[in-house]
């Protein structure tokens, strides 16, 4: 059985006193006037809309916001341990953050050596550094062994790494941000029972940030909402995510009775060996809306990015129908990029990976110039209103919430109306309203003719975009 005394911490208490921080750049501030104090040993709720500071605070708790060249801080922000002492955050006193990114927080070649990084920082002695890296492994439940590389981790097993890090530090704060977004249901309960056996046996102070509440029953005791940077609720975890509730959404379409893509295939795939997974023999129905499913390391973006013609097939066939092709020969990685951009839209797990501008508007019209046509404008201010980007037109997408740059990546696959729109985890990062209205958003697209794939683990985009439902496994 695993000794969580090798893990324990000093629980910290974190005292916000008129904090306020603007990102440089920026007229708007993050947050602002925030008094807020969490006791040793709470266990909060961090919730609010997509862009509304929730990130930015957990960053400041972290200590890692940045130096004045990139925004201006207001009002005092201090931790103070179990020995009294007292500090800004980021100088001595421990505190573990998991970031809405875990590929940002991948420092190592091999799983053990990065879970060891933050005790190796730290100074701790190497014989206790790899019980607590032990533990810590075994804590988040089994997923690869010690020397397994990183680099071959789904983003799923590297929320895992990330936790395990955080926890074999012994962090008196553990901040997560969206801890189980891109974990399959298995994998977010064992992040979510480690959290629990963590602070349990270790007493730390626990911030999570998370849209999924119901995960979190029964461990969170209470709940701070902010709003445009400002705390606008602060009470009983049960009281303030009562009114987050996810509500309206669509149904998935029953496919029969002549519906479209019966029998039909717009992209399909037959025995298609990828780098990762056993061959795939899968369909994507034409002009309706699959989502795939199945455990994190299945190798589900592996294939899709295939499909997409982003990654070289080693064996196997991929199909296209001729409506997708318009002509154009061979498989999609053979196509020109122009070619690629007008008939198959890839949103990647994570967005940053397609942005390449400057702001958001220049970024929506991309896809158009690489495919030497004029930018539709009439298209773009449709997305940008429905997506809720207006107010972020001149920003750099990349200084954009995590939610707000999955929006954007969204927008930018379905600015040139392709035939085939192919998305991994869409639903990351979003707050109720944004979830359903992205999800409306995908349901108007199938049901007008585009085929849609998504990957998810969300039973609640499942059940308003299943209309055909594929589960694969990694054997």
């Amino acid at each position: 059985m695993t000794d969580f005394s090798t893990l324990a911490g000093r629980p910290t208490k974190i005292a916000a006193s008129g904090f306020g921080w603007t990102h440089a750049g920026r007229t708007q501030p993050a947050l602002a006037d925030i008094d807020l104090v969490i006791e040793p040993g709470e266990r909060v709720l961090l919730c609010g809309d997509s862009g509304s500071g929730k990130s930015t605070f957990l960053a400041a708790i972290a200590g890692v916001l940045g130096s004045d060249e990139e925004g201006t801080r207001t009002g005092e922000l201090l931790l103070e341990d179990s020995t009294g002492a007292v500090e800004e955050p980021g100088h001595s006193i421990p505190v573990g953050l998991v970031l809405q990114d875990p590929d940002s927080q991948v420092i190592s070649a091999r799983v053990g050596d990065d879970i060891a990084f933050g005790c190796e920082n730290l100074a701790y002695p190497r014989e206790e550094i790899w019980r607590r890296v032990a533990a810590a492994k075994d804590l988040v439940g089994p997923f690869v062994d010690m020397d397994f590389p990183t680099e071959r981790l789904s983003g799923g097993q590297k929320q895992r790494l990330a936790l395990a890090g955080v926890i074999a530090m012994g962090a008196g704060v553990v901040l997560l941000d969206e801890p189980t977004a891109n974990l399959d249901p298995a994998g977010a309960r064992d992040v979510v029972r480690a959290v629990s056996a963590l602070v349990e046996e270790t007493g730390a102070t626990l911030v999570v940030v998370e849209h999924q509440h119901s995960a979190w029953e029964g461990l969170l005791d209470r709940a701070v909402e902010l709003a445009q940077g400002r705390i606008v609720a602060d009470g009983p975890f049960e009281q303030v995510a009562k009114r987050r509730r996810v509500e309206g959404l669509p149904q998935a379409r029953e496919l029969g009775d002549g519906a479209a893509g019966e029998g039909a295939a717009a992209l399909w795939s037959k025995d298609l060996v990828t780098r990762f997974g056993p061959p795939r023999t899968i369909s994507l129905l034409a002009g309706a809306s699959t989502v795939i499913t199945g455990p994190n390391g299945a190798g589900k973006s592996t294939w899709m990015m295939t499909m997409a013609g982003l990654l070289p097939a080693i064996s196997g066939e991929i199909g296209v129908a001729d409506f997708v092709r318009r002509g154009v020969k061979g498989p999609p990685i053979r196509w020109k990029s122009r070619e690629l951009a007008d008939r198959i839209g890839f949103v990647f797990q994570n967005p940053e990976h397609q942005f390449v501008s400057r702001t958001v508007a220049e970024e929506l019209r991309v896809a158009p110039r690489v495919m030497r046509v004029k930018p539709p404008e009439e298209r773009i201010a449709q997305l940008v209103e429905s997506l809720r980007l207006e107010h972020l037109l001149e920003a750099n997408p990349f200084t954009l919430s995590g939610g707000e740059k999955r929006r954007l990546s969204v927008a930018t696959a379905l600015v040139t109306s392709p035939e085939v729109v192919l998305l991994d985890e869409p639903t990351f990062g979003q707050d109720p309203q944004t979830f359903v209205e992205l999800v409306r958003l995908l349901r108007e697209l199938a049901d007008g003719g585009t085929t849609v794939a998504s990957i998810t683990h969300d039973p609640l985009f499942i059940q308003a975009l299943g209309d055909h439902h594929v589960e694969v496994d990694s054997a």
